[in-house]
């Protein structure tokens, strides 16, 4: 298994406890990554009784494996949004991101974040249109920024297009405080604690420990919603997955950058305790769909090596991101035959500002507050047409794969959420599924969901 440099270099882990017994709360929140956290700090801040239960450890998931980018500049998007949402839509979609930076910044530690500019940058003519479409919609939307060619990149750029006084952080120091601050608001957090099963109606979370929790509001701030969810939703969900990787340099970047261009690479510096990373992140595929991952770690080195002249890769790790198909996250009610069941996943890659937006959508979702988000980031929203058009690439890939799977990996673990085969990925050591993205360790059990039992080797 590879190592997160966040994971290896946080603050020393609390020690939260496993639940067991009957418990009983205002709000139950399933999965412990920053979203969970965030919605369980909201909640517990505005008096809400909350009980938080993680399957593994809190926070060692996507936010531990994440580039760490704290920032309202999500890639090249806001053209899109404004075809797809109008100014209003692009617009809200900025302004919760960008509260969710001044959030970040607020309450983050010194040695948790520091204040950086973000830039989208392009190498090719094909990138340089699109940059400038973005900035298009940067001036119609009102974003600050700037739009030249000028950067501090050791290599010629085309084009830049920066975003003002956004945020760097170790987003596992980071949700770290941010875990502190729930539980110190009354949230109840409990680790190594799967759920067995959910009765919706009877309103009821069964744990594989053997104990119960009975709420009045559920939220599934699981990277990929469990099965067991009704409807369509797991028919909206896209997953890929990237690598990153992170050497050590002497020279520190002033500012954050991620190109246009393909392959697509992310680039920052972080400062740990005195000693200086150079990350480089990219390589996006399918969840599950490849097994030589170490090919995308040696892109990794390579262009670390050829770039930046870096040598002795220290750590390096992935995380794979669910993305709906509009690129706008799904955060809030399942549906209205489920008023009291709320969701947030589909960040795209994007989760820590998104993450932290989305916890305060839930809470003023659930408080009765107003909250020009909570309209653009309902999970119903998506027509017939885009959804019909993802469900056919999912549903496709899954009838594919379960035919497939058993003639050409017939040793191949079965995975125990939908009977997909899973792949076994050599470079992070774990077995995947390419259905609907759960990840198993080497010895079987779960690393990540929508499985929730341990494969049979």
């Amino acid at each position: 298994m590879t190592q997160s440099l966040w994971l290896d270099t946080g603050y020393p882990r609390d020690s939260f406890p496993q639940a067991k017994g009957h418990l009983k709360c205002d709000v139950c929140v399933v999965g412990g990554g920053l979203s969970g956290i965030a919605a369980a700090e909201q909640l517990a801040a505005a008096g809400k009784d909350v009980v938080l239960v993680e399957r593994d450890r809190i926070l060692a998931g996507t936010t531990g494996n994440s580039t760490g980018k704290l920032t309202a500049q999500h890639g090249y998007i806001y053209a899109d949004l404004l075809k797809k949402f109008g100014k209003e839509g692009a617009r809200t979609y900025y302004d919760v991101n960008e509260e969710a930076v001044r959030r970040g910044r607020e309450i983050s530690g010194e040695s948790e974040a520091r204040p950086t500019d973000s830039y989208i940058f392009s190498q090719t003519r094909h990138g340089t249109e699109k940059l400038k479409r973005e900035w298009d919609a940067y001036r119609e939307i009102g974003i600050q920024g700037s739009y030249g060619k000028e950067t501090e990149l050791p290599f010629p750029v085309q084009a830049s297009l920066s975003m003002y006084d956004e945020l760097q952080i170790h987003p596992f120091r980071f949700g770290q405080r941010l875990a502190r601050m729930a539980a110190d608001h009354g949230a109840r957090i409990y680790e190594m604690t799967p759920v067995r099963t959910m009765d919706f109606q009877k309103r009821v979370v069964s744990l594989a420990t053997g104990g119960t929790v009975e709420f009045k509001e559920l939220i599934l701030a699981t990277h990929y919603p469990i099965e067991g969810l009704r409807g369509l939703n797991i028919m909206k969900l896209h997953v890929s997955r990237s690598y990153i990787a992170a050497a050590p340099t002497d020279k520190e970047l002033k500012d954050q950058y991620i190109s246009v261009d393909s392959p697509q690479r992310s680039i920052r510096t972080v400062n740990i305790d005195g000693k200086i990373y150079m990350m480089l992140a990219g390589g996006s595929h399918t969840a599950g769909m490849k097994k030589e991952t170490d090919e995308e770690y040696g892109r990794l080195t390579e262009d670390l090596e050829n770039l930046f002249h870096l040598k002795g890769i220290t750590h390096s790790w992935s995380a794979q991101d669910p993305q709906t198909p509009d690129m706008v996250p799904y955060v809030g009610r399942i549906s209205d035959s489920l008023p009291h069941v709320y969701m947030a996943s589909g960040y795209r890659k994007w989760g820590l500002s998104n993450s932290i937006a989305a916890g305060k959508i839930l809470r003023d979702l659930i408080t009765g507050r107003k909250n020009p988000a909570i309209g653009l980031y309902d999970p119903g929203r998506t027509g017939f047409g885009s959804l019909l058009l993802q469900g056919l690439k999912v549903n496709g890939l899954v009838a594919g794969e379960l035919a497939t799977g058993y003639v050409v990996r017939l040793d191949s673990p079965t995975c125990t959420h939908m009977g997909c085969k899973t792949r076994w990925n050599e470079g992070d050591r774990t077995w995947d599924c390419p259905c609907h993205g759960s990840r198993f360790r080497e010895d079987g059990s779960v690393l990540e969901g929508p499985a929730t039992k341990p494969l049979d080797l």
